[in-house]
């Protein structure tokens, strides 16, 4: 039997408890190490994918899914996640995540075929999935008011930092000991997760939690998810303009149109529509997306540039964002004691209003720009991101009801990979536009041989992620003149990727004016446990 218990307002600090079960900042460093395994997975993979494809004798499409197998099931599962975490307990749903994802982390690395490998990396989106939302929810609970700032900002110091240190601690393990490492690190750090998760989580429920499944809203949004995050993923390969790409757009929105319609009638929805009559709340969700879209803008083509432009390891690439992730880390706690005292609308506004700057600097890269311009144009995109990661999320969470906030961390981590996808996605046809556009010309100017239509398509592909197109034996001359020209059509689709992100960042800036306070902070610490 369960028992629960309410009380009239928040105590002044975090509650009492008895020894270390239920200890907020216990519970804090808990989730923590569950966030920084998901967290990892979103970049630390991608270095150790031409690793798998040389082992596994997989093809490039194959590869591809290592990648999108994941963040499909974790985009499309992410708010029914959620729900689950509201209605079973966060504290059930963070520990059976951190072990389904340790678990299918270790079955990666023992496996022999990329098909195994594809299939894990479902289920690890699938934990994945149901670990991120609960993480919030569990400190919802337990941080009262004025210190649950603190808390998302070191949480989202862990996302941020986790996401751009991926690179580096992928090429460490790549590079010295072998691509299953990547996954197999997953294993410990559950392990440990696991064990502090069962000692010191509480298990919070608020009294009005949910107690149905709403079964058709479940199946009608996963397959607005699906359809939206399929044509995004996509979309690169199909192109834009073709009929197949804005089918799914079409079947994403009609689906979208249908859930919402049908959470009007049914008696326990699985999002109810109410909570984006807090526009607050709604301008929170629009900015995480955009925060996502400006965050993949100064990272997704980055890599590319210091890898092979500048022709740097893993290792050095990800050694060179240290300004960006140190920014993060070091600005995320400091965001948070901001938004405490100054409400979030001023430091959201003021950090995206950073990042447009940052953006903006690094289209003024070049290929022979030096190590301390960059660090500087990534020091200052890691300081605007930062206060966004915090202070989106303290808006979309504290502005949900307690017995909901499950669904919103849901909502907040679902954003952010749509975000991140759309980033991907809009900014990778800017850059093949922009290379398509300049590359003949240039090309020509350089009085390299004519290209045939179909030679033409691969070198853009080569140049679109920097690399130069130069065929085996060609003379020393040429293939610089190849390698000058790629590099040089490649920054001029990068600064105006970067330029377009900075566009996305300023826009947010006004979004950002439309958040406030959570309305629904206070209700977090105090309520009953079981």
């Amino acid at each position: 039997m369960t028992s629960q218990t309410t009380v009239d307002a928040p105590p002044s600090g975090p509650r009492p408890t008895a020894g270390l079960r239920g200890h907020p900042w216990l519970t804090l460093v808990t989730v923590a190490v569950g966030v920084m395994m998901v967290a990892l997975d979103g970049t630390i993979v991608a270095i150790a994918n031409p690793a798998i494809r040389d082992d596994l004798n997989a093809s490039f499409a194959d590869v591809q899914w290592v990648s999108n197998a994941y963040f499909l099931a974790l985009a499309v599962t992410l708010i029914t996640a959620g729900k689950l975490g509201d209605r079973f307990g966060h504290r059930q749903t963070f520990l059976i995540g951190v072990t389904g994802f340790a678990a299918a982390s270790g079955a990666i690395g023992l496996s022999g075929s990329i098909t195994t490998v594809i299939v894990f990396r479902v289920f690890q989106g699938l934990f994945g999935a149901l670990l991120m939302p609960a993480a919030l929810g569990v400190l919802r609970a337990t941080f009262p008011a004025e210190k649950l700032n603190m808390a998302i900002g070191v949480w989202g110091m862990v996302i941020g930092a986790s996401t751009a240190g991926g690179p580096i601690l992928g090429g460490v393990l790549v590079e010295h000991v072998n691509w299953q490492s990547v996954f197999f690190i997953n294993v410990p750090v559950g392990v440990v997760a696991l064990l502090l998760g069962t000692l010191i989580l509480l298990d919070h429920r608020a009294e009005n939690a949910p107690r149905s499944f709403d079964l058709p809203g479940i199946a009608l949004l996963s397959g607005a998810m699906f359809c939206l995050v399929w044509a995004l993923i996509k979309a690169p390969t199909w192109g834009w303009g073709d009929g197949t790409t804005w089918l799914f757009i079409a079947g994403s929105a009609v689906l979208f149109a249908v859930f919402a319609f049908w959470e009007t009638k049914v008696a326990e929805p699985l999002v109810p529509l109410g909570l984006f009559r807090s526009v607050a709340l709604s301008a929170g969700v629009v900015l995480m997306v955009l925060m996502a879209i400006a965050f993949m803008g100064g990272l997704f083509f980055v890599t590319f540039y210091l890898q092979n432009v500048h022709g740097m390891s893993p290792v050095d690439a990800g050694a060179h964002l240290l300004p960006l992730t140190g920014m993060m880390i070091v600005g995320s706690p400091l965001a948070g004691t901001a938004i405490t005292k100054l409400g979030p609308r001023v430091p959201l506004a003021f950090g995206m209003a950073v990042t447009a700057v940052a953006l903006y600097g690094m289209s003024t890269l070049e290929s022979d720009t030096g190590s301390g311009v960059m660090s500087l144009w990534f020091a200052l995109l890691g300081l605007g991101l930062a206060p966004v990661m915090v202070g989106a999320t303290e808006v979309i969470v504290g502005n949900a009801p307690l017995e909901l906030s499950g669904v919103a961390g849901g909502l907040q981590q679902a954003a952010m990979q749509i975000g991140s996808s759309l980033g991907t996605a809009v900014l990778g046809a800017v850059m093949a536009s922009e290379v398509d556009s300049e590359l003949p010309g240039k090309w020509a100017g350089a009085g390299l041989p004519k290209l045939t239509p179909e030679q033409l398509d691969k070198a853009s592909e080569a140049v679109q992620v920097g690399v130069a197109p130069v065929a085996k034996g060609v003379p020393e001359p040429v293939a610089a003149k190849i390698t000058a020209v790629a590099h040089d059509t490649f920054i001029s689709g990068m600064s105006l990727a970067s330029l377009v992100a900075a566009g996305v960042a300023a826009v947010a800036v006004l979004v950002a004016l439309l958040t406030k306070r959570g309305a629904n902070a206070e209700a977090g610490a105090g309520v009953g446990h079981i």
